[in-house]
Parts: structure tokens; sequence; C-alpha cells
């Protein structure tokens, strides 16, 4: 099934459909389930990105921060 976090995503992105709704009854409730359904996929999407960005896997450091680190900060000199 969905994670928890997609499905409150998914939520978020159609509150406005389901305020619409369920408080207002200004718009169908059929209308407001499909556009939840369509905000499903969409969040399920955006947070398999962001966990894909935000994954230690695939972090390493920069090339000149290591070098730093390895040779220690170079003294600087006055004119």
């Amino acid at each position: 099934m969905f994670r928890v976090p997609v499905l409150i995503l998914a939520t978020v992105l159609s509150s406005t459909a389901l305020w619409s709704a369920f408080v207002e009854g200004s718009m169908s409730v059929l209308t407001a389930l499909v556009r939840f359904l369509i905000a499903v996929p969409v969040a399920a999407l955006m947070t398999s990105a962001f966990r894909q960005v935000m994954s230690s896997d695939n972090r390493t450091p920069p090339t000149a921060a290591a070098e730093v680190a390895q040779q220690g900060v170079p003294e600087l000199s006055s004119h």
C-alpha cells in the first residue's frame, strides 16, 4: 500500500477540493475523491524523489572540502 506521508501529502494537495465537497458542499463528493485519487500518485512521486535526493547512499563530500579537511586550513599571509 501507500506510506502515510504519501497519503498526508495527497490530502494536503487536494485539501481545497475536499473542503469544498465535505464542508461547503459546493463541489460533488465524487469530484473531490477523483482529485484526491489523482493526487495520490503525484504525492508518491514527490516523496520518492525527495527520499532519493536525501538518501545518504548518494552523498559524497565535495573534493575541495575533502582536501582541505585532510591538509588543514592554510594560514593567510599579510602583505
